[in-house]
């Protein structure tokens, strides 16, 4: 059990740092390329499947110059091929020479397909202030 949870929080960073970098190509090897995949951008509607949300991340990384991300995780839990990670995200993005900082909360779903866990879910929710 231990490396299963080893293995779902490296796959959760790992989304991170894709993300971060604003490397679709890495991104790609992380989500599941099924029509059953759900991205919930803070304060967007539902993408479903990989094409839509490959298409908002290549959005979102191509109107981002610089970015970087901390995740502080509240939870996590594991129930047999699915995992979830409850965590708080930090973005620092700059935008045409403004510096954009916001927190979210959010939710990652994990699924183990082929000795490997994929990300099958992500909502982001903004933390209001």
């Amino acid at each position: 059990m231990t490396e299963n949870r080893t293995e779902v929080l490296a796959a959760n960073e790992a989304f991170y740092r894709a993300f971060e970098k604003k490397d679709i190509e890495t991104m790609s090897g992380i989500w599941s390329q099924g029509t059953g995949s759900l991205c919930i951008h803070p304060g967007r509607s539902v993408l479903r499947g990989w094409k839509d949300i490959r298409n908002s991340w290549e959005i979102i990384f191509k109107n981002t110059k610089y970015m970087e991300i901390e995740t502080e995780i509240i939870s996590m839990e594991i129930c047999e091929n699915i995992a979830y990670v409850i965590l708080i995200e930090k973005v620092l993005q700059i935008n045409g020479g403004r510096n954009l900082k916001a927190e979210s909360i959010a939710t990652n779903i994990f699924e183990f397909m082929g000795n490997k866990w994929y990300l099958v879910h992500h909502h982001g929710s903004p933390i209001m202030r």
